[in-house]
């Protein structure tokens, strides 16, 4: 376990994005299980929330591998779940640069 709060951040930061995006994708399920006349209606409040919540997982991802990349080089943090949230907000990163950069 991290030592740090700089390090419980990171941490906690990854929980947090595995659950935005799985709320994201239940809402996505919910909304193609809604009957056709509805989801017109739905469509206007749906959207926006998708994105929010898209945005705010990986806002969550990046902001993991920043938190843990200044406690592992500032406070010489040696945690193995900083580590590994570093390398998942890694992933996210150039997960983000392959979309923006084919």
């Amino acid at each position: 376990m991290p030592k740090t709060k700089l390090g419980m951040w990171s941490v906690w930061l990854i929980p947090a994005m595995i659950g935005l995006f799985l709320l994201q994708s239940f809402l996505t399920f919910l909304r193609e299980s809604i009957l056709a006349e509805i989801i017109l209606f739905t469509d206007k409040i749906y959207r926006p929330v998708f994105i929010i919540l898209g945005f705010l997982g990986v806002a969550s991802g990046v902001s993991a591998f920043v938190t843990g990349l200044i406690d592992i080089i500032k406070n010489k943090e040696r945690a193995f779940l900083v580590f590994g949230s570093t390398l998942v907000g890694t992933v996210v990163i150039v997960i983000i640069f392959a979309f923006l950069f084919p």
